[in-house]
């Protein structure tokens, strides 16, 4: 297979959602759960009486439609409550170097465990333990550190906001604060880097901004697939005629454009909505000489007698004008 060719990825010109979405999400229930107890919870998933769904940290509105969940969300819920169990059978049948070559996707579709289990390495494989000999060779390891902070206890930014709650709060009590997940990727470099730049460690915006917004540039992100309750609020101003600028190497196809599961008429109709409004397809890092070319035209603009630089703004917030104006006048384009 060449670099170019993926399982599943081929070339498509629809729309993103729509009926497709609604199919993987069938899919994804009916493989996993209990059709009848465990759809439920969908409904109950960011409403204010349930729960956040795992898949993504964006942000409920005040007013929640009775389907506050989208594609991902749904499996993320189907796979965490899935009625699948993966027996010590399981582990019987199959060896560690085995499994080595299973994907992360069907090792987690084999569903849940039901036992404790430990690496055998004379079989290869792994063995039933009873819980108080499991929880005898965790202390165990525990207690042969030399110092609490020798160990890091690592989780999946899928963890329930209950389940990190306890477990933070059994690491404190080890003696330490190393509990990183995977969310740490994102949410580091923002805590440190934003705070000496704008003051504070996080976005400066809020959901209901949208709804007030004038144009809306979504740079390096692929929308559809990491936060996909966000093509609402991108739909809802496409339709109110604000100008979406879209910046990424990869087109994304629901940037493109949309259809919006929870439309009747356009699901009815097999419609869709145009997102982008203008999609600037760059290279892989070519975002620096983008932003260096529009700081330019800008600055250029500026320079001609429009006024279109909040220059009182910007003396009082920020420093270096004047070298990021001469750094940006210096770029040459064909």
């Amino acid at each position: 297979m060449s670099e170019d060719k993926v399982v599943g990825v081929g070339d498509y010109e629809g729309a993103a959602a729509g009926w497709g979405a609604l199919k993987a999400v069938a899919d994804a229930v009916r493989g996993q759960m209990d059709i009848v107890k465990e759809t439920r919870g969908l409904l109950s998933m960011n409403q204010p009486h349930g729960f956040d769904c795992p898949g993504c940290a964006w942000p409920d509105p005040k007013h929640t439609s009775s389907f506050e969940f989208c594609e991902n969300g749904a499996k993320a819920v189907a796979w965490e409550a899935t009625a699948k169990r993966t027996t010590p059978e399981f582990f019987a049948a199959h060896t560690v170097s085995e499994l080595w070559k299973w994907s992360d996707f069907d090792l987690e579709n084999e569903g849940r465990l039901t036992h404790p289990m430990a690496y055998d390495r004379a079989t290869d494989r792994y063995l039933p333990i009873s819980w108080d000999e499991a929880l005898a060779k965790i202390g165990a390891a525990f207690r042969a550190l030399p110092h609490p902070d020798m160990a890091e206890f690592y989780t999946s930014g899928r963890a329930s906001n209950e389940a990190a709650f306890l477990y933070q709060l059994f690491v404190r009590e080890y003696g330490t604060n190393n509990f990183p997940d995977c969310s740490n990727m994102c949410h580091e470099p923002t805590s440190r880097g934003l705070p000496p730049s704008i003051g504070v460690g996080k976005g400066t915006v809020i959901l209901e901004d949208f709804e007030h917004a004038e144009a809306i540039f979504v740079i390096g992100q692929n929308t559809g697939t990491n936060s996909p309750r966000m093509m609402t609020n991108l739909v809802e101003a496409r339709k109110r005629g604000v100008p979406i600028v879209a910046v990424n190497p990869m087109p994304e196809r629901a940037l493109i454009r949309f259809t919006e599961p929870q439309d009747v008429i356009q699901m009815a109709t097999f419609g869709s909505t145009p997102i982008a409004s203008e999609f600037v397809h760059i290279r892989i890092g070519g975002d620096l000489a983008l932003f260096k070319g529009m700081m330019k035209v800008i600055f250029e603009r500026e320079a001609g007698g429009e006024k279109i630089i909040d220059i009182d703004f910007i003396r009082e917030h920020t420093v270096g004008l004047d070298a990021i104006r001469e750094d940006a006048m210096a770029q040459v384009y064909p």
